[in-house]
């Protein structure tokens, strides 16, 4: 590692790895380094299909977090780069046959492990997770069959990976204890963190809002379904111009030929920004990507926040309020309980201080589609970004 990368300081601990900040040895170039313990096939699972999708975006949108480099571990300081378009085979093996090929887990591994464990049962509601690798590269869901995950690779790519599995063979058992992601590095955290950090500001609103539209048209034209789309998932670029967002964190998302018309089973994502047939345990398709992007939008437009609980840091979602006590219910839950509920845009309280100006009327229409329980009614992703740039323009007349 030393002789590419420098690594100067933790930056984020999360349930699945570890982002550092850290340097290009031979340019100086700044660089997000994330460490993914390879000590559970779940997990393993959900790091092979981020970097499949990251390679699938490559650099090829500004509000994309580009990535730069994957290194496999197999010791305590060995590390190889992986070549694109390859992925480590026994750590498909590994998600084949539901157990680690390699060493026991670190001690770090295991907290990974056990925090991971506590996620997937809570906070991020992935409730299936039977997720499995098919011809090295393929990943799809086991218990729908419609469920369709990367594309498998040309027949004649076949004996270059047993090529590949008979020198691995040959070398004998090599542990993969970590894969190491070098990515972009974001300057000004996530979008929890950069907005709530600073005034209101309607116009730095608008340009994220137009971002993240752009961003989410541009991965549903390449068949991806993020699948986890919230404040917590975008992170910032501070520039001269203004900040620039990037959509990141792929662990959930799932991959398709084409644009996204699949459908998917798994109730998966973050409870104030699943959509209400997500909720409701029915198929769904990307359009779910389109009503977290609605709750974001909302939150950001108007300054909603709210504290989740077990945290004491105020986070954007939009929510409906029940009963006297005030409980705060996820907009899609509530919707899934009552299809017929309309949003209250723009709300006039539980905005934090200071308050922006509300959207306007354009502007809240498309939120209301957007947020429309019924998914066919939602707009497709190729859809939106022409819409929010006629609606903020409609409202700035």
């Amino acid at each position: 590692m030393e002789d590419l990368y420098s690594l100067e300081r933790e930056v984020g601990r999360g349930s699945y790895g570890v982002v550092f900040e850290g340097h290009v040895v031979k340019t100086g170039q700044r660089v997000a380094i994330k460490r993914l313990p390879c000590s559970n096939p779940e997990c393993i699972e959900l790091y092979l299909q981020e970097l499949w999708a990251m390679r699938a975006t490559a650099k090829n949108h500004v509000n994309v977090i580009a990535l730069h480099s994957c290194l496999l571990q197999t010791g305590p300081r060995s590390l190889k780069p992986l070549r694109p378009a390859k992925l480590p085979l026994r750590l498909v093996e590994s998600v084949l046959k539901g157990r680690v090929i390699g060493a026991p887990p670190t001690q770090e591994s295991s907290e990974v492990q056990s925090d991971a464990k506590r996620r997937i049962s809570s906070g991020s509601r992935l409730q299936d997770r039977t997720n499995h690798v098919q011809a090295g590269t393929k990943i799809q869901e086991r218990s729908n069959s419609s469920d369709f995950g990367t594309p498998q690779r040309p027949p004649s790519r076949q004996r270059k990976r047993s090529a590949q599995r008979e020198e691995e063979e040959q070398l004998g058992p090599l542990p993969c204890l970590a894969l190491w992601l070098v990515m972009e590095y974001c300057n000004g955290g996530d979008l929890n963190q950069y907005l709530l950090s600073r005034p209101p500001d309607a116009q730095r609103n608008h340009s994220v809002v137009l971002q993240l539209s752009s961003a989410v048209a541009f991965l549903h034209g390449l068949g991806i379904t993020h699948r986890d789309l919230k404040p917590d998932n975008v992170l910032v670029c501070v520039t001269p111009k203004g900040p620039v967002v990037k959509v990141a964190d792929f662990g959930l998302s799932k991959m398709s030929e084409g644009p996204c018309r699949q459908h998917f089973s798994s109730t998966c994502g973050s409870d104030f920004y699943m959509a209400p047939e997500v909720w409701g345990g029915l198929s769904y398709t990307a359009q779910a990507d389109i009503f977290s992007l609605g709750v974001m939008f909302w939150a950001v437009l108007e300054r909603i926040t709210f504290l989740e609980e077990g945290t004491t840091h105020e986070q954007l979602g939009a929510y409906v309020c029940k009963g006297r006590s005030g409980w705060l219910m996820p907009l899609g839950e509530a919707l899934w309980e009552n299809a017929d509920l309309q949003p209250c845009i723009p709300i006039k309280f539980k905005r934090a201080p200071p308050l922006p100006p509300p959207p306007g009327p354009a502007m809240c229409t498309l939120l209301l589609d957007m947020l429309a329980s019924d998914p066919d009614a939602r707009p497709s992703a190729d859809q939106l970004e022409a819409r929010v740039r006629s609606a903020l323009e409609e409202d700035s007349h």
